[in-house]
């Protein structure tokens, strides 16, 4: 089935190509001259086994290509924001509560702020003293935060984006950082989701609109080119 997917995928991404290139998309935002390391939802509810928002390919991909992304801005002094999800009121009748209309939609009350285990960053790439760990309400890592603001006054141009969902926080973390005048880096092996074919969609689909996509081979080295 995942083999037959990824068949049609491959012969959709050929055609969709050749249609963006023709029209002017799929241009290039290149690397800039200060970057920082984005992780979004790199939290237990959404890599570890067992929770509403588990991912695939967390354990074998994500978490070793961010392990490396963390060492090479940890190495060279570059700014790194851990980005989470929870809720104060996660009542779905109060209607105060800070989880907005979402949880119509998914299951966003099991993130309750004081269960911090389900919130909390997966320890193994736990942040560590002098990084950001940002807490948002919504999908983009942009809508409601600081985030922007830190990232101007640390002078920082360029965002290089992993972690989860591609189809959803990832996703509007890098249009929003677009749209705030970043240069925007998707690094593809370190950006998951759950369900078949979504990352692979949405990450052609980015690459085209949004954001450059490149490896997390690529992101290293340009992070141990880049000093802070």
């Amino acid at each position: 089935m995942e083999s037959q997917l990824n068949d049609m995928l491959k012969q959709a991404f050929a055609e969709a190509t050749k249609l963006y290139q023709d029209r002017g998309f799929q241009r290039r935002v290149g690397f800039g001259k200060k970057p920082a390391l984005i992780n979004v939802d790199l939290a237990n509810a959404w890599t570890r086994p067992g929770n509403p928002f588990t991912c695939e390919k967390i354990d074998d991909e994500i978490i070793p290509g961010v392990q490396r992304l963390l060492k090479a801005c940890r190495e060279n002094n570059h700014p790194v924001i851990h980005v989470t999800t929870c809720y104060q009121v996660t009542d779905r009748k109060n209607p105060h509560t800070d989880m907005g209309l979402w949880h119509n939609k998914i299951p966003v009350d099991v993130v309750n702020q004081e269960d911090e285990n389900i919130w909390a960053i997966d320890s193994r790439i736990a942040p560590i003293a002098g990084e950001q760990v940002l807490i948002k309400k919504r999908a983009s890592s942009f809508h409601g935060t600081y985030l922007a603001g830190f990232l101007r006054a640390a002078g920082v141009d360029t965002i290089l984006v992993t972690g989860v969902t591609a189809s959803a926080c990832v996703r509007t973390t890098l249009c929003d950082g677009l749209a705030e005048g970043f240069r925007t880096i998707a690094v593809r092996e370190c950006i998951g989701d759950r369900v078949p074919g979504a990352v692979e969609w949405n990450l052609f689909d980015i690459d085209a609109k949004f954001a450059d996509v490149e490896s997390v081979d690529r992101c290293v080295d340009y992070l141990y080119s880049m000093k802070g």
